[in-house]
């Protein structure tokens, strides 16, 4: 059967959190809200921004707002205030030699997703690349992945790859095995929790894991 490989993008193939976090400080600002520990904006790495706003206290009816101050940076700089994490485009040129098909499923806005991996050379190995689009209301993990899986019908055996529960959970709502990637923005406990079948702490271990639960699932 075909071998499908679902990638999420933030906190897994590219650090994207210093551009993300520079962009959520104002925006929090906007409304009057202070982070005592800018560790604390490591949380708005993955979820979507509607979520993450709400978690800090962004009233509901402010939400919007805020992610129109935080797009207002992001859009023409922070997207690519990023880095490809050391040893993941070798770990996709492997995969790619070996026969997977290559996706990518992120929360991040489908546009904005492609420019980041085109940016960095990265586009040429995925089949398809699909994100979030407020406007035809897909904003949650399950979401994009319902409609990567629209796009591509039956993708024969296929693992997701991601560094947060929520990725975990956004693909066991499709039937779908995660194996978690240690080196994002996530935590090691709740992705276990969350289900995860694997935890790897390199590319290299990433490659190993895929390649033994493939021949798990044959």
């Amino acid at each position: 059967m075909p071998k499908a490989i679902f990638f999420d993008l933030d906190g897994t193939l590219t650090d994207s959190g210093p551009g993300i976090m520079n962009c959520a400080e104002p925006a929090l600002a906007h409304f009057g809200i202070q982070v005592r520990h800018r560790d604390e904006l490591r949380v708005f790495v993955g979820p979507p921004l509607r979520q993450s706003f709400a978690r800090f206290g962004v009233p509901e009816e402010g939400i919007d707002e805020a992610i129109r101050v935080f797009r207002e940076r992001y859009v023409p700089i922070g997207k690519f205030e990023n880095t490809p994490y050391d040893g993941i485009d070798g770990l996709l040129a492997q995969l790619k030699a070996e026969g997977y098909a290559l996706y990518v499923a992120t929360s991040k806005p489908e546009v904005t997703a492609m420019e980041v991996l085109e940016h960095f050379d990265l586009a040429e190995y995925f089949d398809r690349i699909c994100g979030a689009s407020l406007s035809q209301g897909r904003e949650t993990k399950e979401d994009v992945i319902t409609y990567l899986l629209d796009q591509i019908g039956d993708p024969g055996q296929v693992v997701m790859v991601g560094d947060t529960d929520y990725d975990v959970i956004g693909a066991k709502a499709h039937g779908i095995d995660t194996i978690g990637v240690t080196w994002g923005y996530g935590q090691r406990e709740s992705m276990q929790q969350a289900g995860a079948v694997a935890l790897a702490d390199t590319p290299e271990a990433l490659h190993a894991l895929l390649t033994r639960r493939f021949q798990s699932l044959a």
